[in-house]
């Protein structure tokens, strides 16, 4: 059920959001551990610890073309074994303060999911049809 926070929709609309200029990040995470209520979550402290299995890494090379967002690759560098499975990821604008940071998408529908860490890195490759990551 890929789709975006009712906050980032709002944001989106209201011109407090600029996908290409804003530090927007990747997060893999483990749907075990965290459940998305759309409506009620806002930023990366409504998601628990143990359920982000890497840090946020930054998308580069993000584009845009007719309402829907685009970037390069993610390579999230030796995921540590032992996690949860990875089901799902969250795009989210950084913020040094987690209460600050934005949540945009959750997306835990595409081809790899889930995965299981084993040490060794994941790539997340975008969808590069119509819809891209996403599409407003």
């Amino acid at each position: 059920m890929n789709t975006l926070y009712d906050s980032a929709r709002q944001d989106f609309l209201e011109g407090r959001i600029n996908w290409i200029a804003d530090d927007v990040r990747c997060m893999l995470i483990a749907g075990s551990q965290y459940t998305p209520d759309f409506s009620a979550h806002r930023t990366l402290a409504d998601v628990p610890a143990p359920a982000r299995v890497t840090n946020g890494v930054p998308l580069i090379n993000k584009s845009s073309t007719g309402g829907a967002a685009a970037a390069a690759p993610v390579t999230f560098s030796a995921v540590p074994a032992g996690s949860y499975p990875v089901t799902g990821l969250i795009l989210y604008i950084h913020d040094a303060a987690e209460n600050l940071s934005r949540l945009l998408v959750w997306i835990d529908t595409g081809i790899g999911f889930p995965v299981q860490p084993n040490g060794g890195d994941i790539i997340v490759v975008w969808d590069t049809g119509p819809h891209k990551i996403f599409k407003l």
